[in-house]
């Protein structure tokens, strides 16, 4: 008999794997001063993993999901969860700093596949009014390792050593590949994309400054997320429990970010939700340069940053989409893309802050990163004119 409801089973598989891909992604952040230790490198030198991961991740996106669109979305999602298994292995194992790099470029090529991919499967499988249900479902995996996953994975480095962390990543990943395979439905191919497809969308100077939003509002959020340990270390004197527990709050703060946006953009559109939420990071993430603060405003703060931070990705989605409909597929792997990108260029300019000015100036750098955001918001047309439907 033919499941009327295949997604009730696909979905929450999907969620998961969604988890251990943000759990692979952002560990670092939780492990990175543990690491820097072991491979003599500085905090800057050891962020640059996030900026090759990102910068991997964003351009190799779009162009292997457009590349494999042929190929049964199970194979690619199940293929993809191997392989970045085995990068978390080879990070694990790394006997110095370049194989570390090495086996980070394998986790983001393989991740830039599951999460778009991920996506379209969802919305593919789900009945008609439940897409966006399905699609919540899904990036709360993403939002949930953030919340638990990061804040696990720095205890482990603390306490076990930063190895012991990616160890997790692939006990996670292995077993997931394996159900992906089991309960996703072969064959299916919703509306697969092309390269010619991709190549259209560069080519529109209008939908790609809308998706560069992504990358620049979410540049300054990692300006500070990055480099959080050592600096609430040197602000705040944090060690492995004030670390641990700072993380853990900016992780439930980007869970109900994420709820928070939706409601937003359903009550007063998604362009002024965007513009909303720029103003907020203008004059929250200053705030991270005026640390030291009493240890409740410290967790104030990383829980309120993360809340606002993280509200954007609803009403983003919900702008690409009215922007080109048709296009829709296309256009969430590139925004996906430019979440990496956003990762890769926040980390890149906070290396750069840390080396010009200390790292106490990481918050100012942040807030001015969320001035350029709005200043593309409304470059692109966002407070100008309604979207076409």
């Amino acid at each position: 008999m033919t499941d009327p409801d295949p997604a009730r089973h696909v979905v929450p598989i999907l969620s998961v794997a969604n988890f251990v891909i943000g759990l692979g992604a952002f560990v670092i952040i939780g492990i990175l001063n543990p690491m820097a230790e072991a491979f003599g490198l500085t905090p800057a030198q050891a962020g640059n993993l996030m900026v090759v991961y990102a910068g991997v991740y964003a351009v190799a996106s779009p162009l292997l999901v457009s590349a494999t669109g042929q190929i049964g979305r199970r194979r690619v999602l199940a293929g993809a969860m191997a392989l970045f298994a085995l990068a978390a292995l080879i990070s694990a194992l790394a006997p110095n700093a370049p194989v570390l790099f090495a086996a980070r470029v394998l986790a983001a090529a393989s991740a830039g596949m599951v999460t778009p991919v991920a996506a379209a499967v969802a919305a593919g499988l789900s009945p008609p009014g439940k897409q966006g249900a399905a699609l919540s479902l899904v990036f709360l995996g993403f939002s949930l390792s953030q919340v638990i996953g990061v804040p696990l994975g720095s205890f482990l480095a603390y306490t076990f050593g930063w190895r012991v962390a990616f160890f997790l990543v692939v006990a996670l990943a292995l077993p997931c590949a394996g159900l992906i395979w089991l309960r996703v439905p072969a064959g299916l191919r919703f509306a697969p994309v092309g390269l010619g497809d991709l190549t259209r969308v560069l080519g529109d100077a209008r939908l790609m400054l809308a998706v560069a939003f992504t990358a620049v509002f979410l540049a300054g959020s990692y300006v500070i997320f990055t480099y959080i340990a050592p600096l609430l270390e040197a602000t705040m004197g944090f060690g492995r429990d004030g670390i641990t527990a700072t993380l853990t709050l900016s992780g439930l703060g980007a869970v109900a970010g994420s709820l928070m946006g939706g409601a937003l953009t359903d009550r007063i559109g998604a362009q002024r939700t965007l513009a909303l939420l720029c103003l907020a990071q203008m004059a929250i993430m200053p705030v991270f340069s005026a640390l030291p603060l009493p240890v409740w405003g410290a967790l104030a703060l990383a829980a309120i940053w993360s809340l606002f931070g993280w509200s954007f990705m609803p009403a983003q989605q919900v702008r690409l989409i009215a922007r080109a409909p048709q296009n829709a597929n296309v256009l969430l792997a590139l925004n996906a893309g430019a979440v990496y990108l956003g990762a890769a260029g926040g980390s890149a300019l906070g290396g750069v802050v840390i080396a010009t000015s200390g790292l106490q100036a990481l918050g100012i750098g942040g807030g001015f990163c969320a001035l350029a955001a709005l200043g593309v918001l409304l470059l692109s047309g966002g407070l100008r004119r309604p979207l076409s439907p």
